[in-house]
């Protein structure tokens, strides 16, 4: 009993002085503190493993919208062969018809900014899939191509909201080191809604032409009904919730979105700092518009990187490939409305699967080496494509190498410059101009879709498809050029490390230089 006792007391010396028997003590408060730590360690895991899922599932449903836009992409290219047929369009009218929801989109970008700043980021969401919603009815019920037309541009202004609110949304609400791959799902989920629009063209093109075109537009209601379901799953955004000065609501949200209770903390300081409402100093406001009129040097350069590389991603003609790529097989020698249609579905799978390369690799390697790839990727193709339609059309070589080309050229599309605009889009603006900065961009790049598909017709006919794609190539090689003079880094800095990215000249235009770099050099200055 005593040898138990001494033991257990860790205390005494039974004839042996200086010899505790405590040490087993000591190895077994050792063990303990070790069962803690890898239970505390566990607990950690499961909570950064719920919030990963959470976060998932939120940039999930935030991108449903995005399929909105790529299945009437993706549709409209088959369905304007049947509205031709039934309605008795001129190609006047086709052009206006496929490039007007382009053009009417950027409304809907516009109002998207101030929208989402007064109702929030989630409601705008809902609003886009409501106003699209009565525009594709419209549409599938429309009896002349005028009341088709008043279809197109609801759904246009639907869209233009849905397309300019998700990423932003996506971005405010991931954690830095999944911002990335995060905010390119909006991008996977047009490609998804491309892919989905054209099987659709092929599985109802074999029913009557005054049918099957309706029934092709009417399913892309189908996903704006799930969005009214995610509502009720999502939250709002962290960030514009600190605009509204809900903090405490921010933080509810931060909670379930990062693995613990300090890194939540730190960055909501990030933010209250960034939105100019933290409790050291009240931000005093000034109108965005006007910040927008007279930028300051820092905006300048924010603008000239965001909106430049929205308008980039589209003059580069990947829409004149994704709407009119039935044209481009008929020039190459493919005959036939079902053979048409089934080459299209091969152009979609291309551009869906690649889309997966982007977001494995979007915040390993970052975003500039993606873009690289892909503007000059993207240049090769479309040139060979213009050679090809050119020189080797209407032969079984020519037929198999348009197929390759267009399929080469929406492929490194997706690998980089389709999602990577849009990434840098929502993360490249401060706070208090992010939603709206988006809208402009959103605004420069549904514009200059809207350009490239009501004129690419006209343009084929004046100098010839395979002249349109030259001259598409050239453009993509200035795109080359852009990324290399005016594209920062972004990789793995928060949003407001982002922001200071672009407050002088150096660190714009020399992106190696990292964040992290910098702060050693001062940590050791400050040593000295």
């Amino acid at each position: 009993m005593g040898l138990v006792g001494v033991q257990e007391n860790g205390a005494g010396d039974l004839g042996f002085p200086g010899v505790s028997l405590g040490a087993k003590n000591k190895y077994k408060r050792m063990d303990s503190e070790l069962n803690e730590d890898l239970d505390d360690h566990h607990h950690q895991g499961d909570a950064s493993s719920s919030a990963r899922k959470y976060v998932y599932a939120c940039a999930v449903f935030a991108s449903l919208n995005s399929v909105l836009l790529g299945y009437d992409v993706g549709v409209m290219s088959g369905a304007i062969i049947f509205i031709q047929e039934d309605l008795k369009i001129t190609e006047v009218q086709e052009e206006v018809l496929v490039g007007i929801l382009s053009i009417l989109s950027l409304l809907g970008s516009l109002a998207g900014g101030k929208t989402s700043d007064a109702i929030g980021r989630k409601w705008t969401m809902a609003l886009a899939a409501l106003v699209f919603q009565i525009g594709a009815a419209i549409m599938t019920l429309a009896p002349t191509f005028q009341v088709l037309l008043i279809g197109r541009i609801l759904a246009g202004v639907g869209i233009g909201l849905g397309v300019m609110i998700a990423p932003v949304y996506i971005a405010e609400i991931s954690p830095t080191i999944s911002r990335g791959s995060l905010t390119s799902f909006p991008e996977i989920f047009i490609n998804l809604g491309i892919l989905l629009g054209y099987v659709s063209n092929f599985a109802f093109s074999g029913l009557p032409a005054h049918t099957n075109w309706r029934l092709m537009l009417a399913v892309g209601i189908l996903p704006s009904i799930f969005i009214g379901f995610a509502l009720f799953i999502i939250p709002e955004s962290p960030r514009w919730l600190v605009l509204k000065n809900r903090v405490d609501d921010a933080r509810s949200v931060l909670l379930k979105t990062m693995d613990n209770e300090k890194e939540v903390e730190e960055r909501l300081a990030e933010i209250q700092l960034a939105a100019g409402i933290s409790s050291a100093e009240k931000y005093e406001e000034k109108a965005v518009w006007r910040e927008f009129l007279n930028p300051s040097p820092a905006l300048k350069r924010m603008l000239i990187t965001g909106f430049g590389i929205q308008c980039f991603q589209q003059i580069t003609g990947i829409d004149a490939t994704v709407y009119y790529s039935p044209e481009i097989f008929k020039e190459a020698g493919i005959h036939g409305n079902s053979k048409l249609l089934a080459a299209t579905v091969a152009v979609g799978l291309a551009k869906t699967g690649f889309i997966v390369v982007a977001i494995v690799l979007i915040d390993k390697l970052g975003r500039k080496p993606l873009l690289y790839l892909s503007t000059i990727g993207m240049t090769v193709c479309l040139f060979c494509l213009g050679f090809t339609l050119t020189f080797l059309g209407n032969g079984t070589v020519g037929v198999g190498l348009a197929i390759f080309w267009v399929c080469g050229n929406v492929a490194f599309f997706s690998v980089g410059i389709g999602p990577v605009c849009w990434v840098l889009t929502s993360e490249i603006f401060p706070l208090k101009l992010r939603a709206q900065a988006a809208a402009l961009g959103a605004v420069g790049n549904r514009v200059s879709s809207g350009i490239v598909a009501m004129s690419f017709l006209s343009v084929s006919r004046a100098i010839t498809v395979g002249g349109t794609f030259f001259i598409f190539s050239f453009i993509s090689s200035l795109s080359v050029a852009f990324v290399y003079k005016f594209v920062p880094e972004t990789k793995g800095k928060s949003l407001e490390q982002i922001e200071s990215l672009f407050q002088n000249d150096i660190g714009w235009r020399e992106p190696e230089v990292e964040l992290g770099d910098v702060e050693q050099l001062v940590d050791k200055n400050e040593q000295k």
